[in-house]
């Protein structure tokens, strides 16, 4: 007997009907959507089909988006409003930054930068903490239409050194130190060796002083931030908004790359404004005025995209916390800020949730708390586990959102529009696309797959305004990672299901690229990093699963003919290797000595193979394998740690 076919539910709420009119008219949808931003010459047209690898969104128009985020709201008489609510438990220090503060400190910064050659176009890196500086930098590069790129500090010196490298900036915003919950990371030694090893030699480095490490100074290079904005303030230097076209960069952020080389995801500054401010109040249902707290890093793209552009451009108070969810100083620590601010939103990561639950399993710090003005709790960064939803529902009696967006979106590309009217959650699913995004998921010959049946997920072009017209200074490189393999789609690398209902899961990548506590990390960096340690012969890094972070990664390595060191030693130099190359925030800290790497005949490693064995999932011998044994020796050696077992 045939099974009786899923009769779709229909969605309540404006969703369905906003979604439908962005796709059979996105010109009318994003030019009304363009109301909310306000243009130096306003767009007469949403889209040219003609312009970049695949369009170009509002080509006619200019604007500046630091205006936008902080200008136009004093101008409205708002200047007395909170803009930026600075936590930083790990320094106990708390600061409230106006409007009308912002909106001074980020002219004077502009005029300092100016002084130092920066102008439109030009690139400014920036390797900062979470500190409000930070942000001050990254609003005075858009307020003279420079281009920031700003690299995590957690990154060691090759990696920063790469990104200036390819983004060749004029300046170099930095902090003399970041502070952890148990240490202090001297973030200037790192920068000074990457400009040391880097070819490209910025022109100055302001430095912002941190009374915890401070850092000694190059001459005629470096300056000091304080001293500096000072003698600036005092002689009224300032600088006004730069009218850029919609079309030009307002910052680079470098993804990994499975080359391991780094992608330098470009985003252009009007589709980006008219994005995000339509999300704000579709997805997120925050209105002006209200407190936005995002727990991220503004070293990752949720950090610039909504602790920065989209609160400040919806005109609310952004939320800037420099801390963690647990041990500053425990699992109550974002719910303590939700209720010390009254933030309407929370957007974090799952990895939080499940730090969370893993120090508080019972909740009890949850009730010390007001949570009255809290509606809503996001999450993003990685897959979140039904199990974590589940018990943060029941533990906050709010809604819990899961959504799905990439580096390279810049915004969700699937979700739950609560402002919309939420739709029913099912745990484990993002929901549904958002406008803009015709999404599908196509199998290896690039045809759509029935409802329920995994694939790769894809999405139509164009793609939608927000989203990356091109990488920095490679647009094969954009082309062959993005728009080769489904001729008309953009591959997204995530493999996933569309249900009946239209609600987008997404299972995991298809790439190298794994996912750790909501950092994308590129195994083929990893490897080069394993594979330069003088015993190593070959190597492979696969992400396996972790109940805490997603994924965590673990090396295979085998070791050269010869070498009759102890392995546990060399074992321990490759963990300290990886954390010194790449960085801590790499978390690696399983290296596997092996006799051998299962391979196809074609010398291609079985990495997917491996990655099911280590998970613990049924798995088969692929029959291009040249030695089915290995294999089973590569499970022996990981149930030998544990790992794998089922």
């Amino acid at each position: 007997m045939d099974a009786t076919p899923h009769t779709p539910t229909p969605l309540p709420g404006r969703y369905a009907e906003a979604h439908a009119a962005s796709l059979r008219d996105p010109e009318a949808f994003w030019l009304d959507a363009a109301q909310a931003i306000d243009w130096a010459c306003p767009p007469t047209r949403a889209f040219d089909r003609a312009a970049g690898t695949y369009g170009r969104w509002f080509p006619d128009a200019t604007l500046n988006a630091c205006h936008n985020a902080v200008d136009r709201h004093v101008a409205a008489g708002r200047g007395d409003q909170a803009a930026i609510l600075y936590d930083s438990p790990v320094t106990g220090t708390k600061r409230r930054i106006t409007y009308a503060a912002l909106r001074d400190a980020v002219a004077v910064l502009a005029g300092v930068l100016s002084d130092l050659g920066v102008g439109r176009g030009d690139r400014v890196v920036i390797y900062m903490p979470m500190v409000p500086e930070a942000l001050f930098g990254m609003l005075a590069c858009a307020r003279l239409g420079a281009v920031h790129s700003v690299v995590f500090g957690g990154f060691a010196a090759n990696e920063l050194a790469i990104r200036i490298a390819d983004a060749a900036p004029k300046v170099v915003l930095a902090a003399s130190c970041g502070i952890e919950p148990n240490r202090v990371v001297a973030y200037k030694p790192l920068l000074d060796a990457a400009i040391a090893a880097c070819a490209h030699k910025p022109a100055a480095c302001l430095v912002l002083q941190r009374p915890q490490a401070p850092a000694e100074l190059v001459p005629g290079r470096d300056h000091d931030w304080a001293e500096t904005v000072a003698r600036a303030t005092a002689e009224g230097r300032r600088a006004e908004c730069v009218t850029v076209a919609a079309t030009d960069p307002l910052y680079i952020l470098y993804t990994s790359g499975t080359t391991g080389k780094p992608k330098g995801v470009v985003r252009d500054t009007g589709g980006y404004c008219v994005a995000l401010a339509w999300s704000m109040p579709n997805l997120y249902d925050v209105a002006p005025g209200e407190t936005y707290f995002c727990a991220s890093d503004i070293g990752w793209v949720v950090g610039h995209s909504y602790i920065v552009y989209a609160p400040l451009l919806h005109g609310c108070t952004t939320v800037l916390y420099e801390g963690k969810p647990v041990g500053t100083p425990d699992a109550g620590a974002l719910w303590r800020v939700v209720s010390e601010y009254g933030a309407a939103c929370l957007f974090t990561a799952p990895t939080a949730l499940r730090a969370i639950k893993k120090e508080d399993p019972r909740a009890e710090l949850v009730g010390a708390y007001d949570l009255s003005a809290f509606r809503t709790l996001f999450l993003a960064g990685e897959r979140a586990d039904p199990d974590s939803v589940a018990w943060a529902e029941r533990a906050l009696g709010r809604p819990v959102i899961d959504h799905w967006w990439q580096t390279e979106t810049g915004w969700a590309i699937a979700g739950n529009p609560v402002g919309l009217g939420q739709l029913p959650v099912k745990h484990g699913s993002a929901c549904v696309p958002m406008p803009g995004y015709d999404l599908a998921v196509l199998d290896e010959a690039g045809k759509p797959v029935p409802a329920g049946t995994m694939g790769t997920i894809a999405l139509r072009l164009p793609l939608p305004p927000g989203c990356l017209p091109t990488l920095w200074g490679s647009e094969e490189r954009f082309r062959s990672s993005y728009l080769a393999t489904y001729p008309g789609w953009y591959d997204t690398s995530d493999a996933g299901i569309v249900d009946a209902d239209g609600y987008v899961t997404v299972l995991g990548r298809t790439d190298d690229i794994i996912n750790v506590a909501g950092h994308r990390l590129s195994t083929g960096s990893m490897e080069a990093v394993l594979a330069s340690h003088p015993d190593v012969a070959e190597c492979a890094v696969i992400g396996i699963r972790d109940a805490l972070k997603g994924e965590q990664p673990c090396g295979f390595v085998v070791l050269k003919s010869g070498v009759d060191r102890p392995t546990q030693a060399i074992e321990g130099e490759l963990v300290a290797l990886v954390r010194e190359q790449i960085g801590p925030v790499a978390a690696f800290k399983l290296a596997l000595t092996v006799q051998r790497l299962p391979k196809t005949r074609s010398g291609k490693i079985l990495r997917g193979t491996m990655k099911r064995i280590a998970d613990g999932e049924p798995w088969t011998t692929p029959p291009t394998i040249d030695d089915a044994g290995v294999l089973d020796e590569i499970g022996a050696s990981l149930k030998g740690r544990g790992i794998g077992a089922g």
